[in-house]
C-alpha cells in the first residue's frame, strides 16, 4: 500500500518550527492540501518555502480565533494535527511559586487550543463520513515531566486524556483519534535550553536511557503521525504512540 493523501485536507498547528514544520512537510510531499498555522509570521513563511502549503497567523488561546480559523479553510479537514503546545517559555519553579497566568497559558496552547480545533473540526468530519484526529502529547502525558513544570505536565496528561474519550465518542463515526507521546527531541528553543541545561554528564545518562541509545528526530515524530493518519491505521483508535526509541 502506497502512503498517500491526495485530495485530503490537513490542518496543523505550531508550524512554525519543529515536529509541526516536519509533519506539515511530510503531508505535503505526499500529496495532501496543508493548512498550517503558528504564532510566527516569519516562521510559518520558512515552513511553506518550495511547499504548496497555507499559512496563516492564529492565536490559539482564543477559541475563537481557533475556530476562525478551520472554517476559513472552506472545506472538510480530513485530518487535524494538534502539535502546538510546549512550556510557554517558562521553567521550572517550586509548586508555591506557580502563578495563575502561568499555569492558565499552559494549559490553554496545550489543552484548550486542542479541545477547540476538534470541535471545530469534528462536523465537517461527520459530513464526509470521517477523519483523523492526531494530538502530541509527551511522555510527560504518561509519567512526571523531565522539565518538571507541573502545568506542562499535568496539561499532557489532560491532552491523554482527551485523546482517549474522544476516540470512544467518535469512533461510531469512524472518526479516529490518537496521540503520538515524543521522547526527548531537540526541536526548538525551549527543548535546546534543557538539553544545554543537563550538561555532558546529563546528556550521555540520558541517551543511554533510550534503547536506541541517541535522541529522536523532528522527522521521528511527523513519520508517527503519518501511520495514524493514513489507511493502515483505519482499525488503530484512541491508541498513545510513544517514539521514544524505547526506554
Amino acid at each position: 500500500m502506497n502512503l498517500h493523501f491526495e485530495g485530503r485536507v490537513v490542518a496543523v498547528t505550531g508550524a512554525g518550527h519543529g515536529f509541526g514544520r516536519a509533519i506539515a512537510h511530510s503531508f505535503a510531499d505526499l500529496g495532501a492540501e496543508v493548512h498550517a498555522t503558528d504564532l510566527h509570521e516569519a516562521e510559518l513563511a520558512e515552513t511553506a518555502a518550495g511547499r504548496t502549503i497555507h499559512t496563516t497567523v492564529v492565536d490559539l488561546t482564543s477559541r475563537h480565533a481557533a475556530a476562525a480559523w478551520i472554517a476559513a479553510i472552506g472545506k472538510p479537514v480530513f485530518c487535524l494535527v494538534n502539535n502546538a503546545g510546549g512550556v510557554a517559555g517558562q521553567s521550572k519553579q517550586p509548586i508555591e511559586d506557580v502563578n495563575d497566568e502561568s499555569w492558565d497559558r499552559i494549559f490553554d496552547i496545550n489543552v484548550n487550543a486542542a479541545m477547540a480545533l476538534s470541535r471545530a473540526v469534528v462536523p465537517g468530519m461527520k459530513q464526509s463520513g470521517g477523519g483523523r484526529i492526531v494530538n502530541i502529547t509527551s511522555g510527560a502525558g504518561l509519567s512526571a515531566s523531565l522539565t518538571g513544570i507541573q502545568a506542562y505536565c499535568s496539561a499532557k496528561h489532560a491532552l491523554v486524556g482527551l485523546t482517549r474519550q474522544l476516540a470512544q465518542e467518535l469512533g461510531r463515526f469512524n472518526i479516529t483519534v490518537n496521540s503520538i507521546a515524543p521522547g526527548f527531541v531537540r526541536s526548538n528553543d525551549a527543548t535546546e535550553r534543557q538539553w544545554d541545561g543537563y550538561g555532558p554528564d546529563g546528556q550521555k545518562a540520558l541517551i543511554e536511557r533510550i534503547a536506541l541509545r541517541r535522541l529522536g528526530t523532528v522527522q521521528d515524530i511527523a513519520n508517527g503521525v503519518l501511520f495514524f493518519a493514513s489507511d493502515l491505521a483505519g482499525f488503530v483508535n484512541g491508541q498513545i504512540l510513544p517514539v521514544d526509541g524505547g526506554k
